[in-house]
């Protein structure tokens, strides 16, 4: 279909209206509160205890979550790629599952499972505490990260096909070998955007683990929970902008990374 030259400035400038209403302007109001009063208070408050101990806790998160899910992601991608079965189906509607169902409704999940009187609360009689604790903060922020490496690295699967593998297996080489030598350097690219979005993901999230956190400062309170801590309970707007501004930094280094590695990636696709 071909536009008109009319049609096409009319349509890009409802996008950028649209962009600016909605993405920039929030992001300028943000930025202009957190630094209105001058960088040294701004310091100042991204670096209390709380602040410190909050961003601490968020990069604990996702040093658990992104190993966890790479291993069980990959895992999954292959078994949807590589295999046969009854119930794939299925499978492949639960990794999208975390798409559809709300972060909140996650957490009451776990709570009903994990938390005192559910089906798994005898845990806590031995005084490993789950639910209000940072276990259940990993497990809320593992189903809501779940599906970005399962669905960056099927597609790449399908794409490379068998071919290599299965030449590699005749050649005597072992399944280990085959996924170490010619697999996991197949999905490499894949691989790292699901990491990216996966750390994106946890570092942002604050349904699910607000369900599952006691939000308690310097013990269990993520730079997400902080945020809202300040703004609504604290009725401390610069210090909730100011973490916000903390956090939205955190997550624009995850983009800049995804934008080099796929600058990167198409280099190298070039060269080939």
């Amino acid at each position: 279909m071909r536009l008109s030259k009319k049609s096409v400035l009319g349509l890009r400038t409802v996008a950028l209206l649209y962009l600016f209403l909605l993405l920039i302007l929030p992001i300028a109001i943000i930025l202009y509160r957190s630094f209105e009063r001058g960088l040294g208070v701004f310091w100042e408050w991204i670096t209390t205890p709380a602040a410190i101990s909050a961003l601490q806790l968020s990069i604990l998160i996702v040093l658990i979550v992104v190993p966890l899910n790479v291993v069980f992601g990959v895992l999954t991608a292959l078994a949807l790629a590589r295999t046969r079965f009854r119930g794939k189906a299925a499978l492949q509607a639960a990794v999208d599952l975390p798409f559809a169902v709300s972060p909140v409704v996650v957490g009451v999940a776990l709570i009903m499972l994990w938390g005192v009187g559910g089906w798994f609360g005898g845990i806590e009689s031995t005084g490993f505490r789950i639910v209000f604790g940072l276990p259940g903060m990993v497990l809320a922020t593992i189903f809501v990260t779940l599906p970005f490496v399962v669905r960056e690295v099927e597609p790449v699967l399908h794409e490379i096909g068998t071919e290599q593998e299965e030449a590699a297996s005749t050649l005597g080489a072992n399944a280990w070998q085959t996924f170490w030598r010619i697999t996991l350097p197949a999905i490499r690219w894949g691989l790292t955007y699901g990491v990216v979005l996966t750390v994106a993901r946890a570092l942002g999230e604050y349904g699910a683990v607000l369900m599952v956190s006691s939000n308690f400062p310097g013990i269990s309170q993520t730079l997400t929970l902080l945020v809202s801590s300040r703004n609504h309970d604290d009725y401390n707007t610069f210090g909730a902008y100011a973490a916000a501004t903390l956090l939205m930094g955190l997550a624009l280094i995850a983009l800049v990374v995804m934008t080099l590695l796929e600058a990167t990636r198409r280099r190298n696709r070039d060269d080939d």
